[in-house]
């Protein structure tokens, strides 16, 4: 658990393989850490994740939505962003929301947590 700009974050150690592994996390989150969002590294949500096509990225990011859960996804994505138009967009319009966070490391993360309160 870390407590980024007041806000807490459990950073998961866990990988994501479907959806029912998303609403686990979730409730995992939420009742043993009291966490407000949960962290994830790229690698932790595998490539179908950031191949928005596979509509996998669109059905976790719904799930934490649904649960009133943010999702931050923490680590180097540059490349997957530098080959796909799609993919770059999201991560920009994403990043002017409230539920789903992009950022290159926790003190970036930490930087827009506190930019939105």
């Amino acid at each position: 658990m870390e407590l980024l700009a007041g806000v807490r974050v459990h950073v998961s150690d866990t990988s994501l393989g479907d959806e029912s592994d998303a609403v686990q996390l979730i409730v995992d989150a939420h009742y043993a850490h009291q966490a407000e969002w949960v962290a994830f590294a790229p690698e932790q949500l595998g490539d179908a994740f950031f191949e928005l096509s596979t509509g996998f990225a669109g059905a976790i990011t719904q799930k934490f939505v649904m649960y009133r859960m943010g999702l931050a996804v923490v680590g180097d994505i540059s490349e997957r962003v530098a080959a796909s138009k799609p993919l770059a967009d999201w991560v920009r319009e994403s990043n002017r929301g409230r539920n789903l966070l992009f950022a290159a490391d926790l003190g970036e993360l930490e930087e827009q947590l506190q930019d939105r309160q």
